[in-house]
């Protein structure tokens, strides 16, 4: 990933991040070249699934907006805590995510589809 934002505000953010950084290092090590947005997105979210589903380990109770820049150009993805993605041309989360969202949807700025 060559450009990225991570808008995770809260105490998982320095976890969730250096299991970002960490899955970006080890793909670039390997392949010599930035790690794919969507790759990225999606080893992210096997990792949260995989907090949910195990015993005696607290699930991260975030959802991520992840925007990244590849090959592919620009691209946003949310990461709910369940480890589903979806990929956006725009989104919101958080506390006025229903005002957020409905500013969006005026707009006519629409999902571009769900990968999980």
């Amino acid at each position: 990933m060559e450009t990225g934002y991570n808008a995770v505000s809260t105490v998982w953010e320095k976890v969730i991040t250096t299991i970002k950084r960490k899955q970006a290092e080890q793909y670039h090590r390997l392949y010599k070249e930035p790690i794919p947005v969507t790759q990225l997105v999606r080893e992210t979210a096997a990792v949260l699934q995989e907090f949910t589903q195990s015993g005696g380990v607290r699930p991260f109770g975030v959802s991520l907006l992840v925007a990244g820049f590849d090959d592919k150009g620009p691209q946003l993805f949310q990461v709910d805590p369940s480890g589903s993605y979806f990929s956006w041309k725009a989104s919101a989360t958080g506390k006025n995510v229903s005002n957020a969202k409905t500013f969006l949807e005026k707009r006519q700025i629409r999902v571009a589809q769900q990968h999980s």
